[in-house]
């Protein structure tokens, strides 16, 4: 959805309740327009994750975190 997927990541120590899914986007409008399509109900697999997370409880809660390489 226009978007690189960096990968899923769980602390080896510390908290073991969060994990986190790292994607970088060209721009905040392509990642606008990723938002839009993920939670469109025309995306039938992004429906069916969404039911999943919901019915087995995983997803606690849903937070973003905007970052800026410190590298180029």
């Amino acid at each position: 959805m226009g978007g690189k997927h960096h990968g899923y990541f769980m602390p080896s120590e510390g908290a073991n309740n969060i994990a986190y899914a790292l994607f970088s986007f060209p721009s905040f409008a392509d990642y606008e327009n990723y938002r839009k399509a993920m939670f469109s109900k025309d995306d039938q697999e992004c429906v069916e994750a969404f039911k999943l997370a919901e019915d087995t409880r995983c997803i606690i809660s849903y937070e973003r975190t905007f970052l800026s390489p410190v590298f180029e």
